[in-house]
């Protein structure tokens, strides 16, 4: 009989192993753990009353989520009592963790970070905020600049510079990404982190496409399909599988990586190679660029409650904002001054 029953255990011991492997280290505390439940099942912490878990005036079940009970447009943040209990039961033990001199550690695979009033990660959500101004800005004094300040086309009214429909799509997609990255560093959902990694993706292919186009010089239809076709073929199996197979984190970091490492590289190349005007923006733009990868790559922990490694890159994507836009109306008018000197 004990040797029937050897297998199981094993097996059980294996799955019990590979969950603990797999839990963050945070998440992983006993006393965490124990935190959690006693704040479920009394709705308070030390002094603290979680009103999540407080049963609501009408008599209804104590079980049922608080935020069910709020108006429509407040029940997106999806804080209920076990989650407002992670969330207190977490600071609680980083407290006791900083007392011992001990450094942070995930829960559930994040880093603890305090809130302020609505906002999960205000620093970053008001960064991301910030940078979405910046970026539409930019766009806009873009199309300013070439419709307005610029020679249009005599016959057809249209703009010189060859790259102005790529420059319009990639501002349109890059003000959508930033938006959907303060939405989800305000408040971290199921639905907005998806969609925060499909919009960060599809930009950052399209970066990639324009990274080639404008380096390599292609002009003509034909050169641009060749080009874009496979990068927004696998940018687009790359959104769907996230979408609707696995919301895999680990393999969005991996893409989005190899795919902003190859277009600062490229940048940085035809910095150092071409006489443009603004080469230093772009060599500038492309080191800041690689020095954010490697930032998010090693995962920095949080310090002072609020500023995390996301934090910090998002910080330096402020600066590369104005100067890449800086580059796209310099770049447009040294390009209509070109081609109209080759037409007189």
């Amino acid at each position: 009989m004990g040797l029937r029953r050897g297998p199981w255990l094993l097996l059980l011991s294996l799955t019990v192993a590979f969950a603990v492997a797999a839990a963050s280290e945070g998440d992983a505390d006993p006393l965490y753990h124990a935190c959690v439940e006693e704040c479920q099942k009394t709705g308070s912490l030390k002094e603290t009353s979680i009103k999540h878990c407080l049963a609501p005036a009408d008599g209804q079940s104590v079980d049922k989520s608080w935020y069910a009970h709020e108006p429509l447009y407040l029940q997106w943040k999806e804080w209920n009592c076990k989650s407002e209990c992670r969330y207190h039961c977490m600071m609680e033990r980083e407290n006791e963790r900083k007392e011992l001199n001990l450094q942070p550690v995930k829960y559930h695979g994040k880093w603890p970070l305090k809130r302020a009033s609505v906002f999960q990660e205000p620093l970053s959500a008001a960064l991301s905020a910030l940078t979405l101004v910046l970026q539409f800005n930019g766009w806009l004094s873009f199309f300013l600049l070439l419709y307005y300040k610029l020679p249009l086309r005599p016959e057809t009214h249209k703009t010189y510079y060859e790259y102005t429909g790529l420059w319009h799509i990639y501002g349109l997609l890059s003000m959508n990404s930033w938006f959907w990255s303060a939405i989800y560093h305000s408040c971290d959902t199921t639905w907005t982190e998806t969609l925060y990694f499909s919009s960060a993706a599809a930009f950052l292919g399209y970066s990639l496409i324009l990274a080639i186009l404008r380096t390599l010089n292609l002009r003509d239809e034909a050169s641009r399909v060749m080009v874009a076709a496979p990068i927004l073929a696998f940018v687009t199996t790359h959104i769907l599988y996230l979408n609707f197979y696995e919301l895999d984190k680990g393999l969005n970091m991996k893409v989005c990586t190899v795919i902003s490492i190859a277009q600062f590289l490229l940048w940085a190349l035809w910095a150092v190679m071409t006489k443009h005007p603004s080469r230093l923006k772009i060599l500038f733009v492309a080191i800041a660029g690689v020095i954010w990868v490697f930032i998010e790559t090693y995962d920095i922990p949080p310090q002072w409650g609020y500023v995390d490694g996301r934090a910090i890159c998002l910080g330096i994507a402020t600066p590369m904002s104005y100067l890449w836009w800086s580059f796209a109306k310099e770049d447009a008018e040294m390009r209509t001054s070109e081609i109209m000197k080759k037409t007189r």
